[in-house]
């Protein structure tokens, strides 16, 4: 009997080492890289108006920019210009406001959506300048 209970304990004791955390090769970790923005190609400059305040995109695919949305615009010799999504559209036509820059026909229209992390953050309230009234302390003595 000595020996059968050995033999159990021992498998038993080989069954379990695998649990063991020395037998556990610890995997680095990933350091986490700072989630950056990503940007999506959602069109071109159909159409500029002629007093330059606005511009026709034409959009590749569905529309999916929301209201107020800042677009950019890039094309050659390094030239960019800024774009607020005014949340008109007609067809496969968005209309855009002019913010910045000089935008020709046939630039590109990049959206940059937004961060997840950045967006599900509390803002901070300011610190108010004015002061708490003062709690259990009594009002001054009245002039006789």
């Amino acid at each position: 009997m000595n020996r059968a209970t050995g033999i159990l304990l021992t498998v038993l004791v080989t069954a379990s080492l695998p649990a063991c955390s020395l037998f556990h090769s610890e995997k680095p970790k990933k350091e986490e890289k700072p989630k950056e923005p990503a940007t999506k190609l959602v069109g071109r400059i159909s159409s500029i108006s002629g007093d330059k305040k606005f511009v026709l995109i034409q959009s590749y695919g569905q529309w999916e920019v929301p209201t107020g949305a800042i677009l950019t615009t890039r094309a050659g010799e390094n030239r960019v210009s800024n774009l607020r999504c005014s949340g008109e559209k007609l067809g496969q036509f968005a209309a855009a406001d002019i913010q910045a820059g000089l935008p020709e026909v046939g630039d590109g229209v990049l959206y940059t959506l937004p961060i997840e992390e950045e967006t599900s953050k509390p803002i901070p309230e300011p610190p108010s300048d004015k002061k708490k009234p003062a709690e259990n302390i009594p009002p001054p003595p009245s002039a006789p």
